[in-house]
């Protein structure tokens, strides 16, 4: 219930269960703690009752996170201090969302049953338009999950049988060291490349289920110059690392998908290591493709980061060198 004071409102939530009241608040508070950053109001704790004080807008938005919070704690769902964060913002964006409706989109279940769902609003508009798009293009910084639910939503239809094949692809781009200097044969000098397909893909199934769907030929992991000549069906297809691929290369890639076979091209256009000189084939794929039906172009950004909280920081600070020296140069 909640009553005037001046500007602001004060309001009483009460939570009768114990149990989720404890869910809620976290450890010595944490969650309330992050609830009041995030809206800025004040929390409090007070018997079985959280105590809200701030401006009307954001009392509201409290009391319905508190709300919705609570019911799906009783679900069984946990929620840490991230899921308050992306949790506020989602539902400040769009009001007409609930939270259950973020929460509940399960895209996969990992073999240590921790299940992968989008963590905001706009990865939960990614999953959507992958699902519902032949060709998706998610375009944003590190650590916003681009790949992660690409390859979650991957393993999900071959497991469902509704793809024969998943074909996961970065350009082995030298950025600082030269491939000549590595050790090794052509397989092993690319490896390091790939690394990262492999650790996301170990995350979300067994190791001994995704080797053997690797030397069956279920699953390939490869060099984005491996797919050229190829025509590929009934296959889910990921594009990593994009915007390291070159005009031609990205023309050679999106014309190598074939009947009943769905792609994903993901890539941040702000971490480019080709030659000064070479124009990236993300970039200009978003010019030339934006606008026809069936393509679907995807924009996250450090509000979605689901990394160390460090890494949003990090992002918007040369954010804002790369604005600043825009605006010098111009």
């Amino acid at each position: 219930m909640a009553t005037s004071s001046g500007v602001g409102v004060n309001a009483e939530v009460e939570v009768a269960d114990t149990a989720v009241l404890l869910s809620l608040s976290g450890p010595n508070n944490e969650l309330l703690k992050a609830l009041g950053e995030e809206t800025g109001i004040g929390v409090g704790l007070r018997g079985n009752s959280i105590l809200l004080a701030g401006e009307p807008e954001r009392v509201a938005l409290a009391e319905r996170f508190i709300g919705e919070a609570a019911g799906l704690i009783r679900g069984g769902t946990r929620l840490d201090a991230n899921d308050y964060i992306r949790g506020l913002r989602t539902l400040r964006a769009d009001p007409t969302l609930r939270l259950r409706d973020l929460f509940d989109e399960i895209v996969l279940v990992t073999p240590r049953h921790r299940p992968i769902t989008p963590k905001g609003l706009a990865q939960k508009k990614y999953i959507e338009a992958i699902r519902t798009h032949d060709l998706t293009f998610c375009i944003g910084p590190a650590g916003t999950g681009k790949t992660y639910l690409a390859m979650a939503m991957a393993v999900n239809g071959l497991v469902t049988r509704a793809y024969k094949r998943i074909i996961l692809a970065r350009p082995a781009v030298e950025a600082g060291e030269k491939l000549g200097f590595l050790p090794g044969d052509l397989a092993e000098k690319v490896n390091p490349y790939l690394r990262p397909l492999y650790d996301a893909l170990h995350d979300m199934m067994d190791i001994d289920r995704a080797e053997g769907l690797i030397s069956r030929g279920q699953i390939e992991v490869a060099p984005l110059a491996f797919m050229r000549g190829r025509t590929l069906n009934d296959c889910f297809v990921i594009l990593d690392e994009a915007q390291n691929a070159t005009s031609e290369q990205m023309r050679m890639f999106l014309t190598r998908l074939g009947y009943a076979s769905k792609a994903v091209v993901t890539g941040d256009v702000t971490q480019v290591d080709l030659p000064s000189a070479t124009k990236s084939g993300l970039a200009e794929a978003k010019l030339l493709l934006s606008n026809i039906d069936g393509i679907s172009f995807c924009t996250l950004t450090e509000v979605d980061v689901v990394r160390h909280p460090l890494v949003q920081k990090i992002i918007v600070a040369y954010e804002d060198r790369d604005r600043s020296k825009a605006l010098t140069s111009s």
